[in-house]
């Protein structure tokens, strides 16, 4: 399938959260030839008119396509998007600039532009509202759509891998999650035409994870597999050529953050090492192996909290931050996430108010979303 064609023609992108009646699907060729007409205009006031009957033909559906037509090219746009690129031309204070707003409008309308590593298209990127570019990301409630679940401790909420997928990957990229868990970042990718490969040390736990992941619909027909071993002593290129690939576009890394949850009493879980600094030693060995497998130019996010030891903040985030960067990483940017409840001090926030109260510290209310690049 061509992606490009595909986006250009009938983008599949649209806001998780968009109202159905705020998609209009219209006919490209009907649409273009009113703003090509109004492009030809030669005074402001000819714009104005032209442009108020595209405003008003929406409402009248005249930009409907016919089925039994010649044109079954259909382009769908936000209404609100749409309505608020035609006040912009109307708005404009000279003619030439409302040909620029007509341009650039026609142009999002027949031509998809696109970096190298996502499928957003830069000619409409102002419907792209669910997509995250801010440091900050308060996030209500975790995605409880389809399979998703929140019974596995510790396991991070949907929206990280679908924002991190979204900007970093195209459809059919691999991404590799080096802690699969319930197998989150799995059931994303195959939403978003992704191939995930996960790696998972608990063999229940993985066998839930594929459970899951097999009553989520596969529309796009991409791979999602998880193998169970140790994240720090497998072999990522041998992983990565029973599938035949060498290389993958996007790493996942979501650690156990040190000790706060005990996953296993397995002693390879990171969860059980010994001290911060074999903590760190397991992260060392996890990362180098992904930089052997993800492909230069591309992206590695790393999701991790800090933690308190005998009363002092222990910047477990940055600590680990440093161990990626040791590997040649380039840090593109630091996200600071809220949440508002952790297992461990579920009903428990009087309680912990009070021991922030008496201790002189401050509750954790933040994670960190490290994001870096491979440039050697």
């Amino acid at each position: 399938m061509d992606t490009r064609n595909k986006i250009a023609l009938f983008p599949e992108h649209v806001a998780a959260d968009a109202p159905v009646q705020d998609l209009l699907h219209l006919s490209r060729t009907a649409l273009q030839t009113d703003l090509a007409q109004a492009l030809a205009s030669t005074n402001r006031a000819e714009v104005y008119a032209r442009i108020s009957n595209i405003r008003a033909s929406l409402d009248r559906h005249d930009h409907q396509p016919q089925e039994n037509g010649t044109d079954h090219t259909m382009v769908v746009m936000h209404r609100t998007h749409l309505i608020d690129a035609l006040d912009q031309i109307v708005a404009a204070q000279t003619l030439e600039r409302a040909h620029y707003y007509i341009e650039r409008l026609l142009k999002g309308i027949t031509e998809t532009r696109t970096s190298a590593i996502n499928d957003i298209n830069l000619n409409r990127w102002k419907e792209y509202d669910d997509i995250l570019t801010d440091s900050l990301w308060v996030i209500e409630r975790r995605d409880s759509s389809g399979v998703h679940m929140a019974d596995y401790w510790g396991n991070f909420i949907p929206q990280i891998p679908n924002q991190m997928m979204q900007r970093y990957t195209r459809q059919g990229d691999w991404v590799l999650d080096t802690f699969a868990g319930s197998g989150t970042t799995l059931i994303e990718g195959q939403r978003l035409g992704r191939n995930t490969i996960g790696i998972e040390l608990q063999a229940h736990v993985a066998a839930a994870a594929r459970q899951r992941i097999a009553a989520e619909p596969n529309r796009y027909d991409t791979l999602a597999e998880i193998t169970v071993g140790d994240s720090t002593q497998l072999n990522y290129r041998d992983l990565l050529s029973n599938y035949g690939q060498r290389k993958v576009q996007l790493v996942l890394i979501h650690p156990p953050y040190f000790d706060i949850i005990k996953f296993s009493d397995d002693p390879r879980d990171l969860s059980n090492a010994a001290s911060i600094e074999d903590f760190l030693a397991g992260m060392e060995q996890i990362v180098a192996q992904a930089c052997t497998v993800l492909e230069r130019g591309r992206y590695m996010a790393l999701v991790i909290g800090d933690k308190y030891v005998r009363g002092e903040w222990l910047p477990l985030g940055f600590l680990t931050m440093q161990v990626v960067q040791q590997q040649g990483l380039t840090l593109k940017s630091i996200i600071v996430k809220n949440f508002d409840e952790t297992t461990g001090k579920r009903n428990q926030q009087q309680l912990w108010r009070y021991r922030a109260l008496v201790g002189g510290f401050y509750i954790f209310k933040h994670e960190y979303i490290f994001v870096f690049q491979k440039h050697a």
